[in-house]
């Protein structure tokens, strides 16, 4: 796969990209959520927008709208999002779904990827880029890990699919730099600036467009006892994982009456060059 560094002998792309309308379509993923960002119209940057600073950058008349919600299922993504973007007329569009969905105990991977292929088929229709993702390896995270093989089926069926309508695939699954909790926040399932930035880069990587973002190293992991450690484990559970399960049980969204950031596309201005995510210069309006 090219690589986003201009100096690469892999990277055939010398000229400005094509793409004039980005639309992002999602859940919290897309959304930005753990990239927290005050200036962004609902606090939170996130990949899509880095990716949209880059782009924006490079071309004139660009502009970019994100239509994700946090914790939204794959049939309320395609019920809310999919004409909402096609509406938009986008040139670009990156659909990421049902993440949400894996993770829940007795769905079907299987079942999940034929709604993900209705979407694409309707998303393809006038001929626009479609990037769409696989999802994280979670081998590295004791708390999703059990899920890893339902996601790796879902992974499969994503591959399968991009194959049959010629999508371009941002693969999380290869995406080894991330698969580390110090790319993730502290709710232990949304990137932080960190991994945002790095999924970020992965995109652009799959767009094959020049950029000057670099490889980010966190910090080293701090020492805990044993003692430390579960009592972090325990605020955890308390703070974030018992509140996720009591919303499943109560069949409540963290997205119930939220709307999109940023309904429709609109040019993107950054005020600095994107090098540190842990406090991000850019702005979008």
């Amino acid at each position: 796969m090219p690589t986003s560094d201009d100096q690469s002998p892999q990277n055939t792309n010398l000229g400005p990209h094509p793409w004039r309308r980005f639309v992002a379509l999602g859940d919290s993923f897309t959304e930005g959520i753990g990239d927290p960002e005050p200036s962004s119209p609902d606090g939170h940057r996130g990949w899509a927008d880095r990716v949209a600073e880059v782009l924006s950058q490079q071309v004139d008349d660009f502009a970019y709208a994100n239509l994700a919600v946090r914790g939204k299922l794959i049939a309320q993504i395609v019920a809310g999002q999919v004409d909402a973007a096609l509406e938009l007329k986008p040139d670009l569009i990156t659909f990421s779904a049902g993440g949400n969905d894996v993770i829940r105990p007795g769905t079907d991977p299987d079942q999940i990827a034929a709604q993900f292929e209705d979407a694409v088929v309707r998303l393809s229709r006038d001929g626009a880029t479609l990037v769409i993702f696989t999802g994280i390896d979670t081998d590295f995270t004791p708390v999703f890990r059990r899920f890893r093989g339902k996601v790796a089926i879902y992974n499969e069926n994503i591959r399968a699919i991009a194959e049959r309508y010629d999508c371009i695939v941002a693969d999380q699954w290869g995406l080894k730099e991330v698969q580390d909790p110090r790319f993730f926040d502290m709710d232990r399932l949304h990137y932080n600036p960190l991994g945002h930035h790095e999924v970020a880069r992965m995109v652009l990587r799959a767009l094959n467009v020049p950029n000057d973002l670099q490889p980010m190293q966190p910090d080293p992991l701090p020492v805990r006892t044993w003692r430390e450690a579960r009592t972090e484990d325990f605020v955890w559970a308390r703070t974030h994982f018992v509140p996720w399960v009591l919303r499943r049980v109560r069949h409540e969204s963290s997205g119930d009456n939220l709307t999109a950031k940023r309904p429709d596309p609109m040019p993107v201005r950054t005020l600095a060059p994107a090098q540190d995510p842990l406090t991000g210069p850019g702005e979008l309006v």
